[in-house]
């Protein structure tokens, strides 16, 4: 299936989660946000089977003053 993270096109395998979107970039799981087809999802809800074409984005935290 084909999906949109950080406006670029993405092809995983039906049934990816967003964990294993995750993985399948090699992003870390610490230390950043994710939004789907803009929504921001909890931690907790990061086992949600994408759909295709969704849209991703994923955004790490950054510290600052």
């Amino acid at each position: 299936m084909r999906l949109t993270v950080n406006d670029e096109d993405v092809e995983v395998g039906d049934g990816t989660t967003v964990t294993g979107l995750l993985e399948h970039l090699g992003i870390p799981e610490k230390g950043i946000a994710v939004a789907v087809d803009w929504s921001v999802l909890p931690r907790t809800e990061w086992d949600t089977v994408l759909t295709d074409g969704a849209k991703i984005a994923v955004v790490t935290a950054v510290q600052g003053g």
